[in-house]
């Protein structure tokens, strides 16, 4: 199976393929002009790239790496070939675009692998790739803490460290500090036998939020490896849309219901489907991603 991606403009899937032969990204062209011109419609997407296609050619610009070699899937469901750019011809249809819709999404393009959450999220894949995970003993503060220094050594000066200041999130209070590792204790035994003892764990911990950044994201892989451990179970993330989840989350401190509910629905027994996974982790750092 084909290492693929998701990376979100707008709140747009943006597609990709792994070329092992090369050792380079293949990105959807059709996802991209969604993407750029915002539209909601796949066909008049495609439409559009056969247009622009067309006219760059016709002006003498050449999408040299433009590739039929690769499946993305169709909004009917099934795997289709379809065109696909590499980065470098991603970037020259950008500078090209017949309008200056595109200035944001090539800024957001060339900057994103190299922002911390980029560089984090390949480490994230490497670690759902390693094989780690399985030898971590879950629901423990000792595993949420080995996620998060995967996921963020060397981004952070603080990684896989329990934060010793009392923070906020959009006027929300966590933890204080000075009572955060009996907390962690209280939490860390707690029993995570059924779908809602864990699903109660997981919003716990989020109260807790045990780092000074990057708790959803390490939390997020942390009730997967618990499902999987204990229900044989895991989440699809994709099944559950970001601002449902947001809202879900900000009322999981007085009410679990809205957030279980989503859980519940996006379970799934493909603990050993790759696939699964990576689009996770595509979809949790995406969760993080300020609109």
């Amino acid at each position: 199976m084909s290492k693929k991606s998701i990376r979100f403009f707008n709140d747009r899937e943006v597609r990709a393929v792994w070329d092992e032969e090369h050792s380079k990204w293949w990105f959807s062209a059709t996802d991209i002009v969604r993407a750029i011109n915002n539209e909601d419609d796949y066909v008049k997407a495609g439409n559009y790239w056969r247009w622009l296609k067309k006219k760059f050619t016709t002006n003498g610009i050449q999408l040299v790496s433009v590739t039929h070699d690769f499946k993305f899937e169709a909004p009917d469901g099934k795997q289709r070939f379809a065109d696909a750019l590499d980065a470098d011809c991603v970037q020259i249809l950008a500078q090209n675009y017949p309008n200056n819709r595109a200035n944001a999404f090539l800024h957001w393009f060339t900057y994103s692998d190299n922002s911390i959450d980029g560089q984090s999220k390949k480490k994230a894949y490497t670690l759902i790739e390693s094989g780690l995970l399985d030898s971590m003993n879950p629901g423990t503060i000792e595993s949420l803490q080995q996620i998060h220094a995967y996921l963020f050594g060397g981004l952070y000066d603080f990684t896989g460290q329990i934060r010793t200041k009392t923070i906020w999130k959009d006027g929300t209070m966590f933890c204080r500090a000075e009572y955060l590792k009996y907390n962690l204790g209280i939490i860390e035994n707690m029993p995570e036998t059924t779908f809602d003892e864990i699903a109660d764990k997981y919003v716990e911990m989020n109260v807790a939020h045990p780092f000074m950044e990057g708790n959803g994201r390490s939390t997020r892989i942390w009730l997967d490896l618990i499902f999987k451990k204990r229900l044989k179970l895991c989440v699809d993330w994709s099944k559950i849309d970001k601002k449902d989840y947001l809202e879900a989350m900000r009322k999981s401190t007085t009410d679990a219901k809205p957030i279980k509910d989503l859980l519940k629905g996006a379970m799934t027994d493909k603990i050993d489907d790759r696939e699964i996974f990576m689009k996770g982790i595509d979809y949790s750092y995406f969760y993080e991603q300020e609109d």
